[in-house]
């Protein structure tokens, strides 16, 4: 099963010191001038290397830093679990790395550690390392089970994310199955979230977008829709509702910054080559709609957006 691996930042450990003494002065020295950050009690790495880190991979690593210095066997769930599977998520990840307990064995949280009481006997894991974590599908239910409905929605589209690189990391109908059998406080949000998952959302803000888009009572949309351009190439729309022929697509900034994406080019050839493919989009369609993350913090600007191009809406205008 795959999972994010170490080294993803170079690590300084007080306890790897090459047997030498630990200077607590040059340390806190270090700290205070911002060269290095505190990952984990007794943990640190390079700001330069810390602030390239995707949030999820520097949970990830705070996750694995937790797991090795930890006396006895964890089993690691909800976020914690989340970002070793490279379940991603929106907002800011957890300081406490979360693991579940039995029921009866009485443990508390700490700053280090956020314990969630439950049977482990009715928990899906995978060994990892000398600990147990969570496998994605159980991952996605806990958080659907305890999270706001957008954030349960998230989690379920990316744990069935059709595009994943190596496939998805699990099915819908094993989801609904598992979320459905969830018992008591968080049933009804874990299958509420599992029916509105798809396997086609192929980033957070466009599982965020979804949520928005029928929170306001727009028309469902068709996703990754098929369309072939001028030059016989196929084109992959992030939204399409057929009956008004209205394409909409997330214009996420990752396009034009990340290395995988831009393969050798630079950002102006891959924004010229995205502004002749929606061109082309728009010769085919009767209005094509783009937004940002501004239009998802502020639902009132995508509102806006959707309904200046003609798509209807069944309710009101948000209020700020």
């Amino acid at each position: 099963m795959w999972m994010l691996e170490p080294p993803l930042a170079t690590v300084f450990r007080r306890r790897e010191n090459d047997g030498e003494p630990v200077d607590d002065r040059r340390l806190r020295a270090r700290l205070a001038a911002g060269e290095i950050v505190r990952i984990a009690p007794g943990s640190f790495a390079t700001r330069a290397d810390w602030e390239r880190l995707t949030p999820m991979a520097r949970h990830a690593q705070r996750v694995w830093e937790t797991a090795a210095r930890a006396r006895s066997q964890l089993v690691i769930s909800h976020h914690a679990a989340a970002a070793l599977h490279g379940i991603d998520l929106i907002g800011a990840w957890p300081a406490g790395i979360d693991v579940s307990t039995e029921l009866a064995s009485g443990g508390r949280s700490s700053g280090v550690m956020r314990r969630h009481g439950r049977r482990l006997s009715d928990l899906e894991t995978v060994p990892w390392q000398r600990h147990a974590v969570t496998t994605p599908l159980q991952t996605a239910v806990d958080l659907m089970s305890a999270v706001r409905f957008l954030d349960g929605v998230i989690a379920a589209d990316q744990a069935l994310w059709a595009r994943r690189p190596g496939g998805p990391l699990g099915e819908a109908s094993a989801l609904r199955d598992r979320a459905y059998s969830v018992i008591g406080r968080g049933s009804a949000r874990a299958a509420r979230a599992a029916d509105f998952a798809t396997s086609l959302a192929d980033s957070v803000r466009e599982s965020q977008s979804r949520v928005l888009i029928a929170a306001m009572g727009f028309p469902q949309p068709r996703l990754q829709a098929r369309f072939i351009l001028a030059d016989g190439r196929e084109a992959f729309t992030d939204f399409l509702w057929p009956e008004h022929r209205h394409i909409g697509e997330f214009d996420g900034a990752g396009k034009y910054r990340d290395p995988a994406i831009l393969r050798g080019r630079t950002p102006e050839e891959v924004l010229l080559a995205e502004k002749d493919r929606e061109d082309d989009l728009r010769r085919q369609v009767a209005a094509f709609s783009r937004w940002r993350i501004p239009a998802l913090r502020s639902p009132r600007v995508l509102y806006d957006i959707l309904v200046g191009a003609g798509l209807p809406a069944s309710r009101p205008r948000p209020a700020r």
